[in-house]
Parts: structure tokens; C-alpha cells; sequence
């Protein structure tokens, strides 16, 4: 091997290591990018002379033990970032001193407290319509936040699956690219593809919690958390963002089997990710949430009600209904084969429960889970059909086939309705029947509500508030802590991985200044063979 191939191959890696340095810089602010490196090898002819230089390969610095980690821990902050998004909303409407719900039931009150004092006092009756329409109004106010955050939140469901299947979609077309150009290349790295694919992989994890399995060191094969695959290969399977078959009104995720068929998957199956941390926040604060608020209103509304109900007003007649409450909710799934019905309304309104249930007909029974805590109730019906449960008479019709579910949501919509019912102020029936038209007997009876433990038995409407306030800012103060700590876990995975996989400007401007050294010293050995070359040549 003469002096000049030597030097040629020296220079030829010279190229290619300031390409690559170069390259690295050019891409020091490029998200995903990891780090190359020319990996030099000695050349031989004969197994003993050395025959210059080669270039084995351009490395990635990529370490998939520490990405693993930090895609996992990033799943998780997304899931909090989503969640924690999302109940401050609420947190800030529920503990907002002035647009609360505690003050307006305490004007309420007060309003009465004004009236037992002077019952015939016009001034004082038209003062408790006015309090009352404002309590009532902020209820449905506070109802109709929630209803839009409902809203709201299946259109971000519908936008995170979109997405997911978008990433996928790459991802799996990704696996084809590269392993068609490693065939072409002759087994040699396709760097920029394998850093499009993990930065892919991670965003994906950023958007649902998913597991990586690579399959022959070469294909990236990605299910969710509950097994199902969501690549394979150079297939993606999409996820659909659909209506509930047990409330239409409830975006569920679907996924569609080998046969075609749409199943939906439990919103338990999703941990991470902000497709996780949203259905998470759902489930866990923002249905509670909406059915305390309606266990209240149907609580005070109808307490308020019986206890009216038994007063005289000031025209002499009976006193009516002071409020109109909504009733319990029952829906029929979609999918049910046979004509079952249910219907409910509410009976004995304190032992009412916060909890949503599902009403299952099998062998022959009406079984009752109770959501909130996994546990069931047979449900008997009697001659006509009725159910006392948990404070609701059901009415049970129809014929239900094996298998038809219903979905009873008690004190879910109970709020949208909540107003007053009477129109003028002496229709208020603050007198007893025994007293007369213008005592306050009823009216003190009424007051009386403001401090009885009439929800669950065991506190009032305005402690039962204030719970749900505390239990929602606890919430909140909760996720943000972990958030605070899962950040910072994050962060400091992702400054390990960028201090393996990362672009040190130091050392790249290091390398660049060696690198041109090596290229200056192979150009003089060509040049030092051109001189040796001529002396050859001048002896002749």
C-alpha cells in the first residue's frame, strides 16, 4: 500500500468525522437529535501492514435502557400536567369566596331567619324568592360549568386520539424506511430515521402510556398498557374516541377487534399520558364532583319541599313545592337486545349516595354495582315492578334479555333544573297549619334545615359544600405536589440521557479543531509521498 492511499484514507476519515461534527452542531438545538460519533478502524492488506484508516461506522450515542426510563417517567408527568390542568378549574370555582355557593345559601338562610321575624313582612318574603333564585341559579350555574368542562374535555379526547394514531401511523411507516435502508446500505445505520422514530416513541408516550418491545434489534413493536398493540411492524391499529354505549353523552375509548368489531376500553386501562391523566381527572373529580353538587340540590330541594309542603302561606292555603328538583337518571345501553326499562325518582332523599351505578340483568336478576366502590345489590322488584334502593323508588318494565345493562346516575343532573316554583312572596308558607296564616312557626321549622344533618345523615348542606371544597382542593394541593416531584424526576432523567445523547457544544468545538489537525496532517503525508515521489522521479 503506497504512501498515497495511506494518506487518502486518512483524509477520507478526516471528511467524515468533521462532517459528523459538524452535523452535531448544525443540530445542537434539534429536539431528538442524538449525538454521532465516527468510530475509526485500522485498515490491513495482509493481516500484519497497516494500510491506512477506515471509517466502521458513524455511532449513534443513543442509551435505550435510559430513554426507556425517561419515556416512562414523562408518560407519567403528562398524566399529572392533564390532570392537574383540569382540577384547578374546578378548585378555583368551588373556592371562590365571592362567586361560591356558601355565601348565596347563607343569604338564603338569612333570608328566612328575616322572615320568621316578621312573617307578614312583604319585604322579607320577596327577600327569600330573591335569595332563593340566586342560590338556585348558582347551582345550575355551577352545574353548567361542569357540563362544559364535560364538553370540553371529550373534544381534548377526541384530539389526543387523532393524535396518537397519527404517531403511530409514523412510527410503523418508519419501521419500513429503516429497515429498507439498512438493506440498501448494506446493513450500515440510518441515524436520522432511528432518531425520527424515538422521538416519535416519545411523544407518544407523552400522549398515552405505552410499552416498547423491539423486535430482532431492529423493529419497534409498541402496545398500550392494557396489551392491546398499537404497532406492529409496519401496521398501526387506531384508537377511536366514541360515544358510551352507556351514556351517550360520554366520549370512551374503542378499539376495534381482528373481526371488525368496535370494543370500548375501560377508562381504568389508561394510567399515563394525557389521554391517562384526562379520563383519570373524569373519573375520579369530575364525576364525583357534579354528583355531590346534585346530591345536594336534591337534598336541600327536596328536605325543603316536605317541610313547606306541611306550612300554610299567607293567602291561608297549603303550602306547594318551593323548588323544582330534578329526578334520577337511568339510560338504557345502546346495545341492550331486549325491551327492559327503569325508571327512578327520589324517595328518601338523605340516604342518597354520591355514586353513579350499573344495573346489569343476568340469570334472571337485576344486579346493582355500586361504582364508586365495586360493591352489588340484587334488586327485587315487587307486584308493580318497584325497588326501594339507596334512597329511589325504581320501577322496573319490560323484558330484559341476558346480558342488557343500565346506567343510573342519581344526583348526576339534578341541578340543571334547580328553581324556585312559586312566583310571588305569599305563596312562602312560613305559618303552621295549627297557628294560622300569619304565624312563623313554619317558617323557623324551614331555618331549622340550615343546620340538620340531612345529607347521608351525618352533616348539612353547607358542611356537606365544604367538604367538597376541601376534598377538591386537597385534590389539587395532591396532584400538584406529585407533579412538582415527578417533574423533577423527569428532569433529571432527560439531563442523563442528554449528557450521554446530547450535543456538548465544548466538545464538539474540541473535536472540530481536532479533527481539522487530522486532516492537515493526512494532507501532508500526501504531500510528503509527492516530494519522495519527485526525488524518485529526479534520480532517473
Amino acid at each position: 500500500m503506497s504512501i498515497f492511499s495511506i494518506g487518502l484514507s486518512g483524509l477520507s476519515a478526516a471528511q467524515t468525522a468533521l462532517s459528523t461534527t459538524s452535523n452535531n452542531l448544525s443540530n445542537v438545538n434539534t429536539e431528538g437529535y442524538n449525538r454521532q460519533l465516527p468510530i475509526l478502524g485500522e485498515s490491513y492488506s495482509d493481516g500484519s501492514t497497516g494500510t491506512g484508516v477506515s471509517v466502521d461506522e458513524v455511532q449513534r450515542q443513543f442509551n435505550s435502557y435510559v430513554t426507556e426510563q425517561y419515556n416512562d417517567a414523562n408518560s407519567q408527568t403528562s398524566a399529572l400536567e392533564s390532570y392537574q390542568s383540569q382540577v384547578s378549574q374546578i378548585d378555583n370555582l368551588l373556592a371562590d369566596s365571592d362567586a361560591g355557593l356558601a355565601p348565596l345559601m347563607q343569604d338564603f338562610f338569612s333570608s328566612l331567619d328575616d322572615l320568621s321575624g316578621a312573617a307578614s313582612d312583604p319585604a322579607a318574603r320577596e327577600g327569600v324568592l330573591g335569595s332563593a333564585s340566586s342560590m338556585a341559579a348558582q347551582f345550575r350555574s355551577f352545574d353548567s360549568y361542569l357540563g362544559d368542562m364535560r364538553s370540553s374535555l371529550n373534544g381534548q379526547l377526541e384530539g389526543t386520539v387523532t393524535d396518537i394514531n397519527n404517531t403511530a401511523t409514523q412510527i410503523a411507516s418508519l419501521n419500513d424506511q429503516i429497515t429498507q435502508a439498512r438493506a440498501k446500505s448494506g446493513g450500515e445505520e440510518p441515524n436520522t430515521l432511528l432518531n425520527k422514530r424515538d422521538k416519535l416513541v416519545s411523544d407518544l408516550n407523552g400522549l398515552v402510556g405505552a410499552d416498547l418491545n423491539v423486535q430482532d434489534g431492529d423493529t419497534y413493536n409498541i402496545n398500550l398498557e392494557n396489551g392491546q398493540p398499537l404497532v406492529s411492524g409496519t401496521n398501526s391499529y387506531d384508537l377511536e374516541a366514541v360515544s358510551s354505549s352507556e351514556d351517550p353523552s360520554r366520549t370512551v375509548i374503542g378499539y376495534r377487534d381482528a373481526g371488525g368489531n368496535l370494543n370500548e376500553i375501560d377508562d381504568g386501562a389508561f394510567e399515563n399520558g394525557e389521554l391517562g391523566g384526562l379520563l383519570s381527572f373524569r373519573s375520579e373529580t369530575l364525576d364525583s364532583v357534579q354528583n355531590q353538587l346534585g346530591r345536594m340540590t336534591a337534598v336541600l330541594g327536596s328536605e325543603f319541599n316536605a317541610v313547606h309542603e306541611q306550612g300554610v302561606d299567607l293567602n291561608g292555603d297549603d303550602g306547594e313545592a318551593f323548588f323544582n328538583v330534578g329526578s334520577p337518571r337511568v339510560l338504557s345501553n345502546s346495545e341492550n337486545d331486549g325491551d327492559g326499562a327503569i325508571t327512578a325518582e327520589y324517595s328518601n332523599v338523605n340516604e342518597l349516595t354520591s355514586s353513579d351505578y350499573r344495573i346489569t340483568y343476568a340469570e334472571g336478576e337485576y344486579q346493582a354495582e355500586k361504582l364508586s366502590d365495586g360493591t352489588t345489590t340484587t334488586l327485587t322488584p315487587n307486584g308493580d315492578g318497584d325497588v326501594e334502593f339507596d334512597g329511589m323508588t325504581l320501577n322496573i318494565s319490560g323484558t330484559a334479555q341476558e346480558g342488557d345493562s343500565f346506567m343510573l346516575q342519581p344526583t348526576r343532573t339534578a341541578s340543571q333544573d334547580f328553581e324556585v316554583a312559586i312566583s310571588e312572596g305569599a305563596e312562602i308558607a312560613a305559618a303552621s297549619q295549627e297557628g294560622g296564616s300569619g304565624n312563623n312557626e313554619n317558617a323557623l321549622a324551614l331555618l331549622d334545615l340550615q343546620s340538620e344533618k340531612i345529607v347521608g345523615g351525618t352533616s348539612s348542606v353547607s358542611d356537606a359544600y365544604a367538604s367538597l371544597v376541601n376534598d377538591v382542593g386537597n385534590t389539587t394541593n395532591i396532584t400538584q405536589v406529585n407533579l412538582d416531584a415527578q417533574s423533577g424526576l423527569t428532569e433529571q432523567l432527560r439531563e442523563y440521557q442528554q449528557s450521554e445523547s446530547g450535543v456538548n457544544l465544548d466538545e464538539e468545538y474540541a473535536n472540530l479543531v481536532r479533527y481539522q489537525q487530522y486532516y492537515q496532517a493526512n494532507a501532508r503525508v500526501i504531500d510528503v509521498g509527492s516530494q519522495v515521489l519527485d526525488s524518485v522521479l529526479q534520480l532517473r
